[in-house]
Formats: C-alpha cells, structure tokens, sequence
C-alpha cells in the first residue's frame, strides 16, 4: 500500500516558481488522504489568482502518478491569501489582508484605469476584492465603473458599493458633479481615514487605492494610517512620464513600502483597419526603467479606442472583452500582481509544515 510519506517526497519536487520553494515545505498540501491505490489532496495556494495554478495543478499530478501503486489521484486547488508580514492595522481595517496603492507621478497616464480593470481582474480570478477612490480632488472611479447608486449606512459604517465583484467607495458618492473639493491637507487626512475605518470593507484579499497624482498628503496619510503591502506605479512610455514616476518610486521608498512594480500603460497602438502596430509615445521604456532599478515589470497595455470608449461608457474592459489583447493583458497583470504580492508576503515568513492525513 501506498504511504502518506511516499506521496509527500514525491510531492517534494514541485516547485512554485515564484515563491521558489517546494510546495510541501510551503504548506500548500493540505488534506491528504491514501486508500490502497488511490490518492486524494488540495493544493492550497497563497492566492486564486495564480498565474501558474494549472502548471502546479499538472506537475503535482505527474509526481503522484508516478509513485508506484499509484492508479487514481484526485487533487483540489484552493487558496488562502495571506495577510501582509507586518499585518494589516486589524483597528482601522480588520478584515482586510493586502492594500495594494496604484499610484503615478503625474497625471493622464491612465492610473484610474488601471486601478480598475486591476481590481476586477482580481474578483474575476475569485479574489475578494475592494476599491477605494483615494483621488479626493478628481474621483473618477464611479464613472468608469458606471456606478449609479449610493453608498448604504449601517450603523456607524458606511456600505461600499458593489460591481463586477468589486467593493467600491468614492469621494464621488458624497459630492454634487459640479463640486470642487478644496481642502487642506489634514482634511485630506481625515477623508483618508474615513475611507480606511469608516467603511464596512469586511473580508477582502485585496484592497485596491487608486491615489492621485504626484507625492502629495494623501499617499502619506494612506502609509501612516494603514501598513501598506506594496505600490503598483502606473507609467506611458515616454521619457518624461518615466522620470516623474521615478519619483513614485522614491516617495514609496521614504514612506518604506515596497514596489509591487512598474505598468507600462498606453504602450503601442494596433490599428484597427490594417493591424499595423505604431509606438506612438515610444515603448519599453518602463520595463527598462523597472529592469535598471531592479523593479519587477508587471505588463504593458496598449492604447486602444474600444478600452477607452468602454470607460467612458462605465463598461470596463475586462468584463466586456475579456478576449481582446488589453483585456488579456489586464488579466495577466493581475496575476503578475498576485503572485508578487504573494512573494512579499512569504518573504519574511518561516517555512510553514504540510498538512495531511
């Protein structure tokens, strides 16, 4: 007969590539049962939005079959996100584990986009996940969400909204559209602080930020407020736009947080009548800019008419067309980010024991 301690050594040689350990030593194999020839466990990853889910799923397979006695395996895939090493403040936000800023040193660069179409990517891939709309000054998530109802009130919490599987609260949701929001900095604060502790997020993975623009009071009160796991910057390809993300970069490494890495958004255009591709404000210049810091590159976007119009139109492009190539690449910088996110969290964890049987 078979031993559970057979199955495990076998097991023993598969590798998660990105946190580069072995998925026993890992914790990942949990409920493992053996009856006479057949073999039944879950693989439980650190996030559900892994990009290399099948891969584990079919090498973990190859491994058991190969045991001898072995004729029947069974194996579920599940996941478990973890919370941030230093974990989140549980006082401000209790049930969230990760607070991902999406941040760019200047505006126009299509952040909000990006914050958006990250986040449903993530609920998509079956990750619970919330949205806050940190630019007090200009919000615009509501209105790319196409967002029409209100926030609720329970209690002393306030009710996000929800669409596309998102969590969603905006500085829109409390301002008349032709509004100017003209407040100092510990105002700013106090908004920040509300948007953390004043919301029912409940249980989230992820917690998406979309800061303004720029190094100002907002992304400082967001790091003081709440321990953040990491900052995804949002850049174009030109020259100038990648010199002023830089200074996203700096502004995170003086608040110590660490750089999830670096999107090239608006990075080529594909005609739509001939297919011909044109490098419109350059290309590649924010994975070589992530390559000489040593910053991991998460994807490019191209710049596209129908991504445009579907923002416009409160239709996000990753749950409209998903097939298309930036709703392809929404999607896999969402793993990207995932998988990152995962590889910070375990950084500072001891190796955690297998379960089984």
């Amino acid at each position: 007969m078979v031993s559970g301690k057979e199955i495990l050594k076998a097991l023993s040689l598969v590798m998660d590539p990105d946190l580069g350990r072995d998925i026993v030593s890992l914790g990942f194999i949990k409920d493992l049962a053996v009856s006479e020839s057949s073999v039944s466990f879950s693989i439980e990853l650190t996030t559900p939005a892994c990009p290399m889910k099948q891969r584990i799923r079919d090498e973990a397979e190859r491994a058991v079959s190969a045991v001898k006695g072995v004729e029947k395996v069974e194996i579920k895939m599940t996941a478990r996100v973890r919370s941030a090493p230093q974990g989140p403040d549980k006082a401000m936000v209790p049930g969230v584990r990760n607070i991902v800023a999406v941040a760019s040193g200047k505006g126009g660069v299509g952040k909000s986009t990006v914050s958006v179409n990250l986040a449903i990517a993530l609920a998509a891939r079956g990750a619970r996940v919330g949205l806050m709309d940190a630019d007090i000054y200009g919000p615009s998530i509501p209105l790319i969400m196409g967002i029409s109802s209100e926030p609720g009130v329970e209690g002393e919490k306030v009710i996000p909204v929800e669409k596309f599987g998102v969590k969603v609260i905006s500085m829109a949701f409390f301002m008349k559209g032709d509004e100017a929001v003209v407040w100092r900095g510990p105002m700013l604060h106090r908004a920040v602080s509300q948007f953390l502790g004043g919301v029912d997020w409940g249980e989230l993975d992820y917690l998406i930020v979309d800061l303004p623009p720029g190094t100002g009071d907002i992304a400082l009160s967001l790091c003081t407020l709440v321990p953040v796991t990491g900052a995804v910057v949002v850049s174009t390809p030109q020259d100038m736009a990648l010199n002023v993300a830089q200074k996203a970069i700096a502004m995170f490494g003086v608040l110590k947080c660490g750089i999830v890495g670096i999107v090239e958004n608006m990075s080529h255009y594909i005609c739509s009548g001939c297919g011909r591709r044109e490098d419109i404000f350059g290309t590649g210049g924010a994975r070589a800019a992530a390559e000489k810091r040593g910053i991991p590159f998460l994807g490019e976007i191209p710049l596209s008419t129908a991504l445009r119009r579907a923002c416009d139109e409160g239709l996000p492009e990753v749950s409209v067309l998903a097939e298309s190539d930036w709703g392809k690449a929404f999607s896999a910088i969402a793993g990207n980010v995932a998988s990152r996110i995962s590889v910070i969290n375990s950084s500072e964890r001891a190796p955690a024991s297998a379960g089984g049987k």
